[in-house]
């Protein structure tokens, strides 16, 4: 069997969602090729060739960039098996479906794909595939030889003019916690999967021997499994002890295991990326966050103790936030040294409403919002205050129209809160830069 294994977007990385499945489908004996859109071209002789073309769906970006493409290949290849993989597949799956997608495979996916192989394309097995597998599996070193050069994707920048090649590599799958704003949690519900440590470290031993010199852990929370996590870190800086990478935690998590963030910085980690979402306390429970902005405080002040840098991630617009409250957050941000940490784009990032979001538990929202937008994938909403709306526009575009590569986050963060009514003196500013190691893709979904 001939198989097409096609990826749009993963933000900048070369998506381990391709070369874990590749290596599956080789050892059953297909013939793989791994596209990525987000430097490649697609290969038309390629899919008119394949008896089976599937597309990775980590995200909601490349879940809508994949919308046009299934009616096109399904026009130029009627017979290939069209199958949508990854963590938006099954929470799209009405839609996916309507646009010619056959199978579509969600969680733990690889043996799913490999399915379909050794049954031989057999449409009642592809009809027995369930949706959603959480099922543990024996993971295989990804097959990293069939994409794109590492030189092609986004790289570390280290703010003293200094720039790293970057690799990408999953610990784990799926996460402990039920955040209702998390588009992991309708799919894992609480759960979470691990990939095998020797799996893991020669995933990154081949990427190293390809030229990676800073690897970022994908996992949605990499102290889920902190038994897991911290014996890879350990013997990844043993191996490689110039090796630099970043993980991504929770504050919950970073509050219980405070004793091991030492170890993080010990053994390579640059800086940890963690969800804080908003510091205002309303906000954090309707989100079921699992923290509070006091809880956000002791994080920051830890990690200036110990000299690693805590990048947060802010879902700033919600149907909450009101002008104060944005100002506050920008105060916060300031007060807390942490301008230099927050990448820009996350003063503008506006909550987001997936199909299946638990965020829809809630009455409020249900009011909210209007008929699910199957061109936006998103259900609607609007603030109750329109300058609110506006004012995020304005900041996008403020964000976009920066240096690709985020470097004038202070220049930025001058900007926006001039917006909002907020002194910063910018000339200051820019004096106290802290140089915080930052990837040329910025973080969001």
């Amino acid at each position: 069997m001939f198989c097409v294994l096609i990826s749009t977007y993963e933000l900048g990385r070369q998506p381990f969602g391709l070369a874990s499945p590749a290596a599956w489908l080789e050892r059953e004996g297909a013939e793989v090729i791994c596209i990525d859109l987000a430097v490649q071209s697609l290969d038309h002789e390629a899919i008119l060739a394949a008896d089976m073309v599937a597309f990775y769906i980590p995200m909601h970006t490349a879940t809508r960039l994949v919308a046009p493409l299934i009616p096109k290949i399904r026009q130029l290849n009627p017979a290939a098996h069209i199958v949508c993989y990854g963590l938006y597949a099954p929470m799209n799956e009405a839609y996916l479906r309507s646009l010619g997608a056959e199978t579509i495979l969600g969680g733990e996916f690889e043996a799913g794909l490999a399915s379909l192989v050794s049954a031989n394309g057999s449409r009642s097995w592809r009809k027995a595939l369930p949706t959603v597998s959480l099922s543990r599996q024996q993971f295989l070193i990804p097959q990293r030889t069939l994409l794109p050069d590492l030189s092609q994707y986004a790289r570390l920048h280290l703010g003293n003019g200094e720039s790293r090649t970057v690799g990408y590599t999953e610990a784990s799958r799926g996460c402990k916690h039920v955040c209702r704003h998390c588009p992991v949690v309708p799919v894992y519900e609480g759960k979470f999967r691990v990939v095998q440590r020797d799996v893991v470290l020669e995933d990154i031993r081949q990427q190293v021997n390809l030229g990676a010199q800073h690897i970022t852990f994908g996992d949605p929370d990499f102290f889920n499994g902190i038994g897991h996590a911290l014996p890879i870190v350990k013997s990844l800086h043993a191996e490689f002890p110039e090796l630099t990478y970043d993980v991504t935690i929770k504050v919950e998590h970073l509050l219980r295991h405070a004793e091991h963030l030492a170890t993080l910085r010990d053994t390579g980690c640059l800086f940890v990326t963690s969800a804080i979402e908003s510091i205002d306390d309303f906000v954090l429970e309707q989100l079921d966050k699992g923290h509070t902005q006091a809880d956000i405080i002791r994080v920051a002040e830890m990690f200036r103790e110990i000299d690693l840098h805590l990048v947060p991630t802010l879902v700033t617009f919600t149907p909450w936030t009101t002008l104060e409250s944005y100002r506050q957050l920008l105060s916060f941000i300031e007060r807390f040294e942490l301008v230099d940490n927050v990448p820009s784009i996350h003063l503008a990032i506006r909550l987001l409403i997936p199909a299946g979001s638990k965020l829809l538990e809630l009455a409020e929202i249900r009011d909210l919002v209007g008929a699910f937008d199957e061109q936006q994938l998103v259900y609607p909403w609007s603030n109750d205050d329109p300058t609110v709306d506006d004012l995020q526009k304005s900041i996008l575009t403020i964000v976009e129209s920066a240096s690709a590569d985020d470097s004038n986050r202070r220049i930025i963060f001058s900007r926006v809160a001039s917006l909002v009514g907020l002194d910063v003196d910018n000339g200051r500013s820019l004096e106290n830069r802290i140089l915080v190691p930052h990837l040329s893709e910025p973080w969001y979904c």
